[in-house]
C-alpha cells in the first residue's frame, strides 16, 4: 500500500473552473479521470472540507489537500519469467516481447504473462495501474513495448498515447499482391457476435493505420505499418478489411495460400509459421519525465526471418513466370 499526499493552492487565474479541471492543472502527474475519482470518493479537501462533486466551481485561493492510499495489484501472482529488456531507467522500461507471451492476465491466461513477470522483477510496480502496462501486443505479435515504472510516468505515457504522440511501427506479411501503400481510416468496435473478435464498425472508435510496401513475393506482400491509434487487433482487422489479412492470422482470415508450384521448403515453412506475421519493429516517444526524444528498434525474430527468406527464394525461383 502506497500513500500519496498532495497539497496546493487554487490559482486566481483558475476562477470559474470545475474542481476536477483545476486539480488536473495543479497536479499534472495524475490524470483528470483519476483526480475525478478521488473527488467522488471524498478524498479531496477544499479549505479543510470534503468536496465530492467534480463539477463544483473554484474561485481562487482555496487550499487543496489530497491523501490517498493506492493498493498494490495483488490480484495476480509475481512469477520469475524472463524479460528481454531493451532499455531501462528509473521511470520506464522497454522490452522486446517474444511470441506466445500474453501481456495481461485474462480468461484462460491467469498466469505466465508479462504482467506476472513485471510484478516479480519490479515489486513496486504493483502500485502502478496495470503494473505499468501502457499498451499491449497480442499474444503472438512480437516486438517492442514500453512500460511505466511509476504513476507519473504512466500518466504521461497514457496521455501521449491518446494524443498520438507515440510512434509505433510494425513489419508484417500480408496475403495477396499489393500494388501500392496507403492508409486505412476505419472505426473499430467489438464484433457484434464474436466477442473475442474486433471489427470495422461505423459506430466504433476512430482507428487509422498507414502502410507502405517493402517487398512483393508470390501471393504475399511485406509491409511496414504505422499506427496513429491503438485499437485492439487494429492492424489485423484493418488489413483484413481491405482483403489483405496477415499471413498466419487464423482469426481474421490469413490462412496460408501457397503460390502455384511452391517448393516443399516453402510449404513446410508456411505450415510451421503458426501465428500472424506481425512484429513491432520501432518505438519512438518523448521520455515521460525528462522530455528527451527516444527511439528503439527491434530486429525481426528468427521465425519471421525464415519466413521472409523462404518467400524470397520462392520468388526468385519463379521470377521469370511473373508478370508484375
Amino acid at each position: 500500500m502506497a500513500q500519496i499526499t498532495l497539497s496546493a493552492d487554487i490559482q486566481l487565474s483558475q476562477l470559474g473552473q470545475r474542481l476536477d479541471q483545476a486539480l488536473a492543472e495543479l497536479f499534472p502527474d495524475y490524470s483528470r479521470s483519476r483526480l475525478k475519482t478521488w473527488i467522488e470518493q471524498g478524498l479531496v479537501l477544499v479549505n479543510g472540507d470534503v468536496v465530492n462533486v467534480p463539477r463544483a466551481k473554484v474561485y481562487g485561493g482555496e487550499q487543496i489537500d489530497i491523501t490517498v492510499e493506492i493498493e498494490d495489484d495483488t490480484r495476480f501472482e509475481p512469477e520469475n519469467l524472463p524479460l528481454n529488456i531493451v532499455y531501462e531507467d528509473d521511470d520506464i522500461l522497454v522490452i522486446n516481447k517474444p511470441k506466445d507471451f500474453v501481456v495481461h492476465p485474462g480468461a484462460g491466461n491467469t498466469s505466465g504473462t508479462v504482467l506476472n513477470a513485471l510484478l516479480y522483477h519490479y515489486p513496486t510496480i504493483a502500485e502502478v495501474p496495470r503494473a505499468g502496462i501502457v499498451h499491449r501486443l497480442d499474444k503472438d505479435t512480437t516486438g517492442l513495448m514500453v512500460i511505466a515504472k511509476t504513476i507519473p510516468a504512466q500518466t504521461k505515457l497514457v496521455r501521449d498515447l491518446q494524443k498520438r504522440k507515440i510512434t509505433r511501427e510494425y513489419e508484417a506479411i500480408a496475403c495477396g499482391i499489393m500494388t501500392k501503400g496507403g492508409m486505412v481510416d476505419q472505426p473499430m468496435a467489438r464484433h457484434p457476435t464474436k466477442r473475442t473478435h474486433m471489427a470495422v464498425h461505423p459506430m466504433g472508435k476512430p482507428a487509422v493505420t498507414h502502410y507502405r510496401i517493402m517487398e512483393r513475393f508470390r501471393n504475399y506482400t511485406r509491409l511496414r505499418l504505422r499506427l496513429e491509434t491503438g485499437r485492439t487487433h487494429q492492424i489485423r482487422v484493418h488489413m483484413a478489411h481491405i482483403a489483405h489479412p496477415l499471413l498466419g492470422d487464423q482469426t481474421y482470415g490469413g490462412r496460408p495460400r501457397p503460390p502455384k508450384n511452391a517448393s516443399e521448403e516453402l510449404m513446410q515453412t508456411l505450415r510451421d509459421f503458426k501465428r500472424q506475421a506481425l512484429h513491432a519493429i520501432m518505438l519512438r516517444l518523448a521520455h515521460p519525465i525528462t522530455g528527451e526524444l527516444m527511439e528503439w528498434h527491434s530486429p525481426l525474430p528468427d521465425d519471421f526471418v525464415e519466413l521472409v527468406d523462404a518467400l524470397k527464394a520462392d520468388y526468385q525461383l519463379h521470377q521469370d513466370d511473373l508478370d508484375y
